[in-house]
């Protein structure tokens, strides 16, 4: 496969991520965007042997959007770093279910994840094992029965977006595992990881990435 580069330097590479491809092979060693982008450095600067490549975050695989890697070791950790100080701005694009009352807001919730059965669990306190999550969002358009909204990530948990939405009653296009009533015609869902603001590794640039919502193409 032919992969979309964003943003490249010594250090970083930013790449678009389709929906449908894993972002890492997991255990199985199944198809990812981490392997394909392995394939392309080693390929572009003609790498004897393995290849680094440092993941620092993760799309769930119906989700499309940006994703960032570290081609050196040092690029990674600056940019887990980062991650880990809240210094990433990541911004998504999402078509939900029904009219918000409230055009703008915040979600605060605390998530507990069954990894068994792989799904989020939305509590409004705290219960054991569970983690605080917080974003922002926005009513950007409203259709008939949907409204595309911009969101903007406080913190990193799984399927925070899609639990914390549809917990509000607002459930992501194509989302079935979280009550969506739709179904997309690429079982992708209508998520979007559509920007992300970041320092490069040495010289502490900011970089701002954009890209369109896939699913609105």
């Amino acid at each position: 496969m032919k992969i979309k580069v964003i943003f490249e330097d010594n250090h970083v590479i930013a790449v678009f991520k389709p929906a449908g491809l894993l972002s890492d092979p997991g255990k199985d060693n199944s198809p990812s965007l981490f392997f394909e982008v392995k394939k392309y450095l080693k390929k572009k600067y003609n790498k004897p042997g393995n290849v680094f490549l440092g993941i620092v975050h993760r799309l769930d695989r119906p989700v499309s959007g940006i994703m960032l890697f570290g081609k050196t070791s040092k690029g990674a950790s600056r940019l887990s770093e980062q991650i880990r100080r809240g210094e990433i701005k990541k911004t998504y694009t999402a078509l939900v279910s029904g009219i918000l009352k409230e055009k703008k807001g915040s979600l605060k919730n605390y998530l507990l994840k069954d990894r068994i059965k792989n799904k989020t669990s939305v509590f409004s306190s705290l219960v054991p094992g569970g983690k605080f999550s917080e974003l922002s969002y926005e009513v950007i358009k409203e259709g008939k029965n949907c409204s595309l909204l911009t969101i903007i990530l406080k913190t990193g948990r799984s399927h925070q977006i899609r639990a914390s939405l549809s917990s509000l009653g607002h459930p992501i296009f194509g989302d079935q595992k979280y009550g969506s009533k739709e179904k997309m015609p690429d079982n992708s869902i209508a998520l979007s990881a559509s920007a992300v603001e970041f320092k490069t590794a040495t010289t502490g640039e900011i970089i701002k990435l954009s890209v369109p919502a896939s699913f609105l193409l």
